[in-house]
């Protein structure tokens, strides 16, 4: 008797999961505890996350008001930085929040929401990076046809297409961590609620979870990429028959920003993947995911603003509106 009450004072979650869990707040311990460290981070991210913001709006607006970019290839970066902006709202305001008031609180429906906006964000990303190199692939290989392919409304299909993916995607990974069962004191020690972070807390057996989570993500991951891959693939074989330098360099620049998003995109991702398997120690894990969660959409505008002429004159004209 006095065995049984001592196991359910250490872990309630055995006796009776589904009560706990209904009432389960977590405790996310941000990048550091050093009090000293917290004006800093909170200062950064705050910046990184208002010029986030506004580098994304602006694309959305040049794009809106430029009547010049009313092309696929534009509408597709549009849908990028709209789901950018969602992607960064989902985990740093929280953050930025949590250092504000000095608590990282969450409770447990709030976790698997912000759990389920990160990966829908995060696959829409992916997807529309697939659907823009296929929009590339088609611009290049196949120019004279490219109008009639790349009609509006095989855009709006493709955008409503990836979404839908994207939240089936989403709905899985939450219906996964919803049947995890968790001890009364759990503390996360990441700034969002990491999913790889809660399949360690986890009072259950996880060793189902972790393969179904690596089914999923081997389907809706690979699937994605490796489009990407055949389209550029595609597109290099048919830069290197167009016979003029010339003509090969401003094929290479109508895709150039893409790719470097697309590189930037995957090797910040795979970085994080790689930190949270072989690192041992969970506060660089957490720091590792800042570039993926935070770096990567702050630079997409950037990317595509400084190496394409057309938003630059869009934004230059729309700035000179607004004056």
């Amino acid at each position: 008797m006095v065995k049984e009450r001592h196991n359910t004072e250490q872990c309630l979650c055995y006796v009776e999961p589904q009560n706990i869990t209904g009432v389960l707040k977590f405790l996310l311990l941000g990048l550091s505890d050093d009090p000293e460290l917290q004006p800093l981070i909170f200062g950064l991210f705050l910046s990184m996350y208002l010029l986030t913001m506004l580098g994304n709006l602006l694309i959305i607006l040049a794009v809106s008001f430029d009547s010049h970019l009313h092309t696929p290839m534009y509408f597709f970066l549009s849908i990028l930085s709209m789901v950018d902006i969602g992607f960064t709202s989902t985990t740093i305001p929280k953050m930025i929040l949590d250092i504000q008031t000095h608590s990282g609180v969450i409770s447990y429906a709030g976790c698997l929401i912000q759990l389920s906006f990160f990966y829908l964000f995060g696959y829409l990303d992916n997807t529309l990076l697939t659907v823009m190199a296929y929009d590339r692939f088609i611009a290049i290989c196949y120019p004279l046809q490219y109008p009639v392919i790349m009609n509006p409304h095989l855009c709006s299909l493709l955008v409503l297409v990836s979404f839908l993916i994207s939240l089936l995607d989403a709905q899985l990974h939450c219906l996964l961590m919803s049947q995890l069962s968790f001890c009364t004191k759990v503390e996360i020690p990441h700034f969002f609620c990491d999913p790889a972070q809660l399949l360690k807390l986890a009072c259950n057996d996880t060793s189902t979870n972790n393969i179904l989570i690596y089914v999923i993500v081997a389907i809706f991951g690979g699937v994605p990429l490796s489009g990407i891959i055949f389209s550029y693939y595609k597109i290099v074989s048919s830069i290197l028959r167009v016979p003029s330098s010339g003509g090969k360099y401003k094929a290479f620049v109508t895709c150039g920003s893409h790719l470097s998003v697309v590189c930037l995109f995957y090797g910040t991702g795979i970085g994080v993947y790689l930190s949270s398997t072989v690192s041992y120690s969970s506060k660089r894990g957490a720091a590792a995911s800042v570039v993926y969660a935070m770096v990567t959409p702050m630079l997409n505008p950037f990317i595509y603003s400084l190496r394409n002429r057309d938003i630059k004159r869009a934004l230059q004209s729309l700035l000179n509106r607004t004056a």
